[in-house]
């Protein structure tokens, strides 16, 4: 039976990898992203796959797009198995220092735009009788971040939002609907020089001496859609390799 997930923030890094992973395991994709030519690259891999594939140019944080692209998935594909909320962005200001509109901005992106997505999306799986939803969390969800730019406070709040919906959503959309968070550590993608520049300082806070790959979460997201019997919901699963200096 042909699978349909739906990946936003799917153009590149972490979502590309899972929309590929997706894919190779049989999904169709809905891919949604900002960035246009990104996400053409990735559709035309993810085509190369032999997958079909359509693209929403959209930000995840508007409600109303939300629904649009759930409707259009939903009437293209004829149905919606997987839901994957990756979209997310940095929100590296201080308490001191950061705006009111950052703030709102952080938390519309990072947490709002799981909301979003979910609310339009639950009800095609439940009339279907099953559905899995996974959201990419963040470990700075649980540790209050660290030295990583992207782990100032808002971002942390908004990420450690996720898991109290998850939680929460796991029960109220049971037992149709399994609802899951992953939250990574430090992961090493294309777009994060950072990262690269002070890669050999944070492997030795990490057991298993590396830093993550994209790769390294698109498995465990391909397998939170796709296993069969699903006996996990409501949980978080940090992808860190442990890191131990959090």
């Amino acid at each position: 039976m042909k699978q349909v997930a739906i990946v936003t923030g799917g153009a590149r890094g972490i979502g590309r990898a899972c929309a590929l992973d997706l894919a190779r395991t049989g999904f169709d994709i809905g891919l949604v992203d900002l960035l246009e030519a990104e996400m053409a690259q990735t559709a035309d891999d993810i085509r190369a796959l032999g997958r079909e594939v359509r693209t929403y140019q959209a930000d995840v944080s508007v409600y109303g797009r939300a629904g649009e692209v759930v409707r259009d998935v939903h009437s293209a594909f004829g149905r919606i198995d997987f839901l994957l909320n990756n979209a997310g962005q940095s929100a590296p200001t201080g308490i001191l220092e950061i705006s009111e509109e950052e703030f709102d901005r952080a938390i519309a992106i990072n947490l709002k735009s799981c909301f979003n997505y979910i609310q339009h999306a639950a009800p095609i799986m439940l009339k279907q009788g099953r559905g899995r939803v996974v959201s990419i969390s963040s470990l700075n969800a649980l540790s209050g971040g660290v030295t990583a730019a992207v782990s100032k406070f808002a971002y942390a709040a908004a990420k450690a939002g996720i898991l109290g919906m998850t939680r929460a959503l796991a029960k109220e959309l049971g037992p149709n609907i399994a609802v899951n968070a992953i939250c990574p550590g430090v992961i090493k993608t294309e777009i994060d020089t950072n990262v690269t520049e002070r890669e050999p300082e944070i492997i030795k806070g990490i057991a298993l001496g590396r830093l993550g790959c994209a790769d390294d979460v698109a498995r465990l997201v391909t397998f939170l859609a796709s296993s069969e019997p699903c006996f996990m919901t409501g949980q978080t699963f940090v992808v860190d390799g442990f890191q131990f200096n959090v």
